[in-house]
């Protein structure tokens, strides 16, 4: 700001400070809000700040829903509701088409045996894991708006699902049940999944949707993605063990499970089985080093190795061949019925009974999912709808958990796989379709013989990317501490408590360091660079310029009820407004001294995004109580919002629309006019403010 003016501390009050001006500035008049408004705000703009009634608001939001009523916007809203409209006309037949044909076959081959994997994650019979490799594909291929994004079954969430299913229908203490108490056990377990998933779908992420609450995905920060999806491939290691080692042990659910688990395997190791041992390290030798070589050549190889359908096909041969399953009482998969399930609603019932589990699956669904669509979305330059997305997976999860499916949501493993494929689009999806869909309607008694302990290593392996994310914590702690702390907390959470909870835990410590961020900031005071107009935080330079009795402070922060009490003890101390007389102790991170008394102070309100009733009263307060003692009180960057409350809470009453400015530097120009005007010891220098 042209014409603002500085001058070194003083060593006494009456010693007259040397002015400085930067050079070849052209004076004006500083700018108030109102002053402002005058010359670049609308005409139609009043000098006060309306309330606008409620009836004209509420008719203004109904307006907006029956503009959609015309031709055109139903054809916007048929297009945001199906994408498919929007992409399709524009796909590249000849450039994509063989990309999405060839990665979509390829996820579809690894969706088979992942499938049946995490059913048996989910307490469930392989073959729904089919339907949910099926049913919740195809239907995100129409409704998503992730083109690079492959959903299906997702380990994490079958272990939560799997958790929920047996604490509604546990498997009874004799475990000696003949093949139809098995069926009906079965049968029980499957609709305690349907009703998780119809719960997640329908009750959680549609009604999400109907709010338009997407913005709730980033309430699950990076950090406790990750550190949540890391902890619960340590629970799917230590549930798989007892099928690594052919152990039959009830599952452990609840608190401290995985320690619970791992006594369990611990004091049953006698009792394990040879064979389904030597499968396991047999599977895990092939399986682990086919996925590193996918990794280390991914830009060599022209598809990745379908490891899982090569030791599926070799396990099956070699179990049937050897008559494994009744020679060494192998646990195969048997028989998958062919076709489809008929649809079922699942059981009403049930649904007060798993509201609890529903929440946090929909929200662990929608967060990974979200993620996931939002990198790739950055990556290759197209936009995603998180809304559209809520929609796209709570319609998933509902239509699909008429099909005895369980909660589904996009895979990391599943959709790494599709882009290094040469996937473009969710036409990819349809392709994985093709694959499952022949495999439940001509290929599953070919998976007849495939040992469980098989499916056990498969999902092991599937959760080499989660590991890895640990790899990250040295880079985190390098970036952000707070972040790493994050990741930690969350983290040992999960493997200690169970997912659920530490979901919670890691949100709420989470959410915990950005409140306890804001009430430890620091009240910068800020002082003039010499031959510039720039103010900056006296801390940065002993050079900066400081006026006797201005005083110039930047409160960096949301002004609201956790933070105002920080305000008013920064405020005191910076202006002496102890109460009775008494000096105000000083507050941490604060020089020792105080300059001259304050006869006019600035507060450069630029960093307050917001402020709620109880801040905006402490600032009423505090312009009072500079009333009461003499000392001029200037509000310099107010945004809308903030002058808003301001008003309401009754600010406005105590500071004039003069004391409103746009900049701090026009706030400074007016203090220093107004302190040459107040004190003889400027007196001689009116003359170079004007």
């Amino acid at each position: 700001m042209s014409g603002l003016l500085g001058a070194r501390t003083c060593s006494s009050p009456g010693e007259a400070s040397d002015l400085k001006y930067p050079l070849g500035t052209r004076l004006r008049e500083p700018l108030t809000e109102a002053r402002f408004q005058q010359l670049f705000g609308d005409e139609e703009q009043v000098q006060e700040l309306p309330t606008e009634p409620v009836g004209p608001k509420l008719c203004r939001m109904w307006r907006r829903p029956a503009s959609a009523c015309s031709r055109p916007g139903a054809w916007r809203l048929l297009q945001a509701r199906l994408p498919p409209l929007r992409w399709l006309p524009l796909y590249r037949w000849r450039a994509w088409l063989l990309g999405d044909a060839v990665a979509g076959v390829t996820v579809g081959v690894v969706h088979v045996p992942q499938g049946m994997a995490f059913a048996l994650l989910t307490s469930v019979p392989p073959v729904f894991g089919l339907y949910t490799s099926f049913f919740p594909v195809l239907i995100y291929s129409l409704l998503g708006t992730g083109r690079h994004l492959s959903t299906g079954t997702f380990a994490v969430l079958s272990l939560m699902t799997g958790s929920a299913v047996e604490r509604l229908v546990p498997e009874p203490l004799s475990r000696n049940l003949s093949g139809i108490e098995k069926e009906q056990l079965d049968a029980q377990r499957v609709g305690a999944a349907a009703a998780v998933a119809f719960g997640s779908g329908a009750l959680m992420q549609l009604g999400m949707f109907v709010l338009q609450l997407g913005v709730l995905s980033t309430f699950l920060s990076e950090p406790v993605v990750k550190a949540l999806t890391s902890g619960a491939a340590l629970h799917v290691l230590v549930s798989q063990l007892p099928s690594l080692l052919g152990l039959s042990l009830p599952r452990q659910i609840g608190c401290f499970s995985l320690f619970k688990t791992l006594a369990a395997v611990l004091t049953s190791l006698p009792r394990s089985s040879p064979a389904e041992l030597t499968i396991s390290a047999l599977s895990l030798a092939l399986l682990v080093p086919v996925k590193e070589l996918n990794v280390r050549f991914r830009d060599k190889l022209p598809t990745p190795i379908p490891g899982e359908i090569v030791m599926v096909l070799l396990a099956s041969v070699l179990c049937f061949t050897s008559s494994l399953d009744t020679k060494y009482n192998v646990q195969i998969v048997g028989l998958l019925p062919e076709g489809f399930p008929q649809p079922l609603l699942p059981s009403l019932a049930e649904l007060p009974r798993i509201l609890a589990d529903s929440l946090p699956i929909a929200l662990v669904t929608f967060a990974v999912s979200a993620s996931l669509a939002s990198m790739y979305a950055d990556k290759y330059s197209y936009t995603i709808d998180p809304n559209q997305e809520l929609l796209a997976h709570g319609v998933s999860n509902l239509i699909s958990s008429f099909f005895s499916c369980f909660p589904n949501s996009a895979s990391l493993a599943t959709t790494s796989l599709l882009v290094d494929a040469g996937g473009n689009t969710q036409l990819a999806g349809l392709f994985s379709c093709i694959v499952v869909l022949l495999v439940l309607l001509w290929l599953g008694p070919f998976f007849y013989y495939l040992p469980k302990a098989v499916l056990a290593c498969i999902n092991i392996s599937s959760m080499r990317q989660m590991f890895f994310q640990m790899q990250e914590l040295p880079q985190l702690w390098h970036i952000s501490r707070m972040d790493f702390a994050v990741w930690i907390v969350t983290w040992v959470a999960v493997v200690t408590l169970n997912v659920d909870l530490g979901l919670a835990v890691g949100v709420i410590f989470s959410m915990m360091t950005v409140v306890c961020r804001t009430q430890r900031v620091q009240c910068l005071a800020l002082g003039l660079a010499e031959g510039t107009e720039l103010y900056r935080p006296l801390r940065e330079s002993h050079r900066l310029l400081q006026v006797p009795g201005l005083c110039i402070l930047r409160y960096p922060t949301p002004l609201y009820f956790g933070t105002r009490g920080n305000f008013r003890r920064i405020l005191e101390w910076h202006l002496g407004l102890g109460e009775g007389g008494k000096a105000s102790p000083k507050p941490d991170n604060l020089p020792d001294t105080v300059a001259e008394p304050v006869r006019v102070v600035v507060l450069d309100f630029s960093g307050v995004t917001f402020a709620d009733a109880a801040g905006a009263r402490e600032v009423a307060q505090l312009a009072s109580r500079c009333r009461d003692v003499g000392i001029h009180l200037l509000l310099a960057q107010c945004n809308a919002s903030v002058l808003e409350t301001l008003a309401r809470a009754g600010v406005l009453d105590r500071v004039t629309p003069q004391q409103l400015f746009v900049s701090v530097q026009d706030a400074a120009a007016h203090a220093l006019e107004k302190l040459v005007r107040g004190s003889s010891v400027w007196s001689g220098s009116q003359e170079v403010l004007h």
